[in-house]
């Protein structure tokens, strides 16, 4: 069945990364809305879209929709999930779901009232090498997750030449806030923070954190590395295993290799030693590594009642709390440093 969607945003991230992957999945882009009216009309000839709008509460009123995406701002996506849900709509949302963890915990009353599901655009968990090690991981053979190490790093950002970190905690270490736990297989519980601000807008972060499992790690974050270079790579480490994610595409699976050098017959082990994988990029295929096609493939599924994996407004929440309990130790630790 053709799900009729009406998409809510009409700017670069959704028009590129996004709207391409519904046809993918069998979800008509019905209805646009962007206060922007060119954006929305751009958009409503790019996918065939019926109808415009500037206000969300109309294009929540079109008729015949079945579900209701967005990509815009934290503020926004709070109040129009929450209508959204009060008219019986399964919704979509981009990350971060809210500004901050109340205002999440506010779309997940409203989606167990009306018994609708929530997504959260939380795509780092369907990026190509993330994905390979999240089943690697809950497969047979890698055991438990003791530590877990990595970084995401973004450039600069500024407000008005005073530093506003604020864009960086909630567009880009909300991953981090996600995909972590869901490596470790349990919640932060303690975190501890060490900042350097080397100029107004640089800022280097390490957290270190504890899981209610008992993994361990440390992720470090910041605003002083170009976004035109790779800037993620992932450790998890086990009992005799290791597993590395870099630039969420290349994937390495380290086990417990015996030496070869005084071994006449030594050859590769499959059972041993180290495997990797890197995409082909030279193949003519349709593949989105980063994930959003996999991430909204899920979303239809669960707009239509059938099982799926995809990270919902619980997990939004979840990361949302922790989110804010990592900026409240930076902006303490920062105040520190600045006296």
């Amino acid at each position: 069945m053709t799900l009729n969607i009406g998409w809510i945003g009409c700017g670069r991230h959704a028009t590129h990364m996004l709207m391409p992957q519904l046809g993918r999945n069998d979800m008509r882009i019905a209805a646009v809305c962007d206060l922007n009216r060119d954006a929305a009309a751009s958009a409503a000839w790019q996918y065939g879209a019926e109808a415009i709008y500037s206000d969300y509460q109309e294009l929540l009123s079109h008729k015949g929709l079945d579900a209701i995406c967005m990509a815009v701002g934290p503020d926004l996506h709070r109040v129009a999930a929450i209508a959204a849900l009060e008219k019986g709509l399964p919704v979509f949302l981009e990350k971060p779901p809210a500004r901050d963890a109340a205002g999440a915990q506010e779309i997940a009353a409203a989606a167990e009232k009306a018994g609708k599901p929530v997504i959260v655009g939380f795509m780092k968990r369907y990026s190509t090498g993330n994905r390979i090690a999240g089943n690697i991981l809950r497969g047979e053979g890698f055991g438990k997750v003791l530590g877990v190490t990595g970084s995401y790093m973004s450039g600069p950002a500024y407000f008005a030449g005073v530093p506003d970190y604020s864009g960086f905690y909630l567009h880009h270490c909300v991953h981090y806030m996600d995909l972590i736990p869901w490596f470790a297989g349990s919640a932060f519980e303690d975190m501890a923070v060490r900042t350097l601000e080397t100029a107004p807008g640089h800022l280097l972060l390490h957290l270190n954190f504890t899981c209610a499992n008992g993994a361990i790690g440390t992720i470090v974050m910041g605003t002083i590395q170009s976004r035109g270079t790779p800037t993620e790579d992932i450790t998890i480490m086990g009992d005799h295993r290791r597993l590395e994610i870099e630039n969420v595409i290349n994937v390495r699976y380290f086990r417990d290799p015996p030496f070869k050098a005084e071994d006449p017959a030594a050859t590769l082990a499959g059972g041993a030693d180290t495997l990797s994988w890197t995409p082909n990029f030279t193949a003519a295929a349709n593949e989105d590594h980063k994930g959003y096609a996999a991430l909204m493939a899920d979303a239809a599924k669960a707009f239509r009642g059938e099982a799926n994996t995809a990270p919902d407004i619980t997990d939004g929440v979840s990361a949302m709390a922790s989110l804010e309990r990592m900026t409240a130790l930076i902006d303490d630790d920062l105040r520190r440093r600045r006296k």
